[in-house]
């Protein structure tokens, strides 16, 4: 029972991930706020992989990706993914084509970053010369 005298909804597939170590502690607090809630998220993320139409080593790849992303740096699931990767045949140049992938998700930064910066520095110097500065 918990806190509202309901009883603890079943999470089987939070449950699992937790007994096969592909659970991310960070997950725990919103797992206890709202069972059901991430049973459902984790069932939704999961589908993609237990549907079978990726052959286990693509999921690998894609997990590493994610994991290593800039918008994510999970360093836990990376090792996790890079050892089962390694474990199912992946080769260190297939491993690495990964990362030189998702690396490129970085240069986004400059790409938005850039130009607003030409923008706001011809604006500035605009403002500047009509002020006398």
């Amino acid at each position: 029972m918990n806190s509202t005298d309901q009883p603890t909804p079943a999470t089987p597939v939070c449950d699992q991930m937790r007994s096969a170590g592909n659970w991310n502690p960070n997950w725990e607090p919103f797992a206890t706020l709202d069972p059901q809630w991430a049973e459902k998220f984790m069932a939704m993320a999961i589908a993609p992989i237990a549907s079978g139409v990726l052959d286990a080593k693509t999921v690998e790849f894609l997990s590493i990706a994610v994991d290593a992303s800039c918008t994510h740096m999970y360093g836990p699931g990376v090792r996790r993914h890079i050892r089962k990767a390694l474990d199912l045949g992946a080769t260190k140049e297939e491993i690495n084509a990964v990362l030189q992938c998702v690396s490129v998700l970085g240069i986004h930064t400059m790409s938005l970053g850039a130009p607003i910066l030409l923008e706001e520095l011809a604006a500035h110097a605009e403002r500047q010369g009509a002020s006398g500065g």
